[in-house]
């Protein structure tokens, strides 16, 4: 962390976590005694009221009145504010909420907008009212702010100005008349759709120096609303795009950066001492350290890292450090195949073992053409190029043509050695019939997705990936539902793939198809017939 004591006055509105605001001014200037007023505000107006400095004053950290002095002293020469939008990226116990409560504060009563309409925004109207419910204490504890001020259940008024300060959630987007001069977004990376931020955003248009102020911690999603204004800051703060208006502030450790290193807790919490703890996270490194399945929890909320899943099972540097897939040439193939609902993505895959150990993974997809558009959508991943690029077969119509897909596979089993073809025991339909009669007595072995026949392969699977003994070809559909891939535990220990309950429109057919071909491949077989059947449709 920069030792702000050793640097003159004049320089200290620059230390923006990277960020040089004098690179890209333009003809801007910095106002000191904007900024000095601003900041202020909160030593002089607003008292702490949690934790253990509850009833002192607001003495904003230096990195919090960087953050505050740069959003306000910064000027255009016609003197409104420079920056319309900030995107502060910070880990968890960095005292956030009581910065954004003290923003939005600040913006209701002491910015001089007429009739100024602030807003805290999130994606549920419980998050949203956490910073609200600070404020709101805030100004309880302020006998100025009070007299000058009606606080209601979600709302704060202030009638000489004709100001108010309310409470919206994700459901806001069907509303309409509203005439933001600023917005608080807390956690946009919860945020599961672009609606509420479209909305707000748009709804500033006449405001002559409108704030929109988005203070979140790191994601997964990488198809998010978060994600992209995420991207965005990264950017601006590199130099990459030019945006004199936009403030980029992310505190947060690089890939190559070790969680478990004190160094790297410093890096990401510039409130590390003050409001977060060492030994708090000493503890929950070491945690994290021992529960692979907390690592990326972890990462994200203290070390402002975006990971590719909520909780880690395959580890995605480990996916894409794997050595090419090679042909398979006589080897035996075995194959899953997860046929999910007729209006979603079906999956095939098929895998050959070499001669050290590992698998050799290739994977066929099918989507229904007429929904293909409607799903890249809400769905958020390029399906009509997948489709281009031939990485997803569209069958015609608005469902999956069982028909083609039998087709494919038949074709399939004349180019490579398919010995067998595990199918979910509850999803057998038609297809499965008409192939087990089309092909060799045993290739079609029903395969249940529960704990007991899961577990074991996706162990198995979790081994080869970390051992990089899993050779692909970097299919992109095949990493996007890797990706999507978190683990559900009964309480016997027995663990098995599951999708991700916030990626609601992630897939991982591909996947548990894999999990699936894994298991019948390294199953006890002494002449190439299943050891529970020897004739007609295998059950597991």
């Amino acid at each position: 962390m920069t030792n702000r004591d050793t640097l003159p006055d004049e320089i200290t509105h620059n230390l923006i976590a990277g960020y040089d605001p004098e690179a890209t001014k333009g003809e801007c200037y910095f106002d000191q005694d904007a900024a000095d007023r601003a900041i202020g505000f909160f030593r002089e107006c607003l008292t702490h009221v949690k934790g253990e400095k509850a009833g002192q004053p607001f003495e904003l950290d230096n990195w919090q009145e960087d953050i505050v002095g740069a959003m306000f002293g910064w000027k255009r020469q016609d003197e409104t504010r420079r920056y319309r939008t900030a995107y502060i990226e910070i880990p968890r116990k960095n005292g956030k909420s009581t910065l954004c409560a003290g923003l939005a504060l600040y913006m209701l009563f002491s910015d001089g907008e007429a009739g100024a309409e602030v807003y805290s925004a999130a994606a549920e109207r419980e998050q949203a009212s956490i910073v609200f419910d600070v404020a709101s204490q805030m100004v309880a504890a302020e006998p100025v702010l009070r007299g000058n001020s009606k606080t209601f259940r979600k709302s704060i008024a202030v009638e000489k100005t004709a100001s108010t300060y309310k409470v919206l959630s994700a459901d806001a987007f069907t509303k309409h008349g509203f005439n933001a001069s600023c917005i608080v977004f807390d956690e946009l990376h919860a945020q599961q759709s672009r609606d509420l931020w479209d909305v707000l955003q748009t709804s500033t248009g006449a405001r002559v120096q409108p704030l929109t102020i988005a203070i979140t911690t790191a994601g997964y999603d990488r198809n998010s609303i978060c994600y992209e204004v995420h991207d965005y800051a990264g950017k601006v703060r590199d130099g990459i795009i030019e945006d004199e208006t936009f403030l980029p502030v992310i505190y947060g450790c690089d890939e190559k950066d070790d969680f478990k290193c004190k160094k790297s807790w410093e890096k990401s919490n510039p409130g590390l001492g003050h409001s977060i703890r060492l030994d708090y996270l000493e503890i929950e490194a070491k945690k994290a350290a021992e529960l692979p399945s907390y690592e990326n929890t972890f990462r994200r909320l203290h070390l402002n890292q975006w990971t590719e899943q909520a909780v880690r099972w395959i580890p995605m540097d480990r996916w894409d450090e794997a050595e090419p897939f090679a042909a398979f040439g006589d080897r035996p193939v075995y194959a899953g195949l997860d046929l999910a609902s007729t209006t979603d993505i079906a999956a095939f895959v098929m895998v050959a073992q070499d001669d050290e150990g590992g698998f050799d993974v290739m994977p066929r997809f099918w989507i229904p053409a007429e929904n293909a558009h409607r799903r890249e959508r809400t769905d958020r991943v390029p399906y009509e190029a997948w489709i281009r690029d031939g990485l997803v077969t569209a069958t015609p119509g608005d469902v999956i043509d069982y028909d083609q897909i039998r087709e494919d596979i038949l074709k399939l089993t004349k180019e490579v050695n398919i010995k067998q073809i595990a199918v979910d025991r509850w999803n057998a339909t038609q297809i499965v019939t008409q192939l087990d009669g089309e092909l060799p007595l045993g290739t079609m072995a029903m395969f249940g997705q529960g704990y007991r026949s899961m577990s074991a392969p996706r162990k198995f699977l979790e081994a080869l990936v970390m051992g990089r003994k899993l050779h692909h070809d970097n299919n992109p559909v095949m990493r996007w539902m890797a990706s999507n891939c978190a683990v559900q535990t009964d309480p016997a220990g027995n663990i098995k793939p599951t999708k991700d309950e916030k990626k609601s429109t992630g897939k991982i057919d591909g996947i548990v198809a894999l999990v699936m071909a894994l298991a019948r491949a390294t199953a006890d077989n002494d002449d190439g017939e299943s050891v529970y059947e020897d004739r007609g449709i295998i059950t597991l």
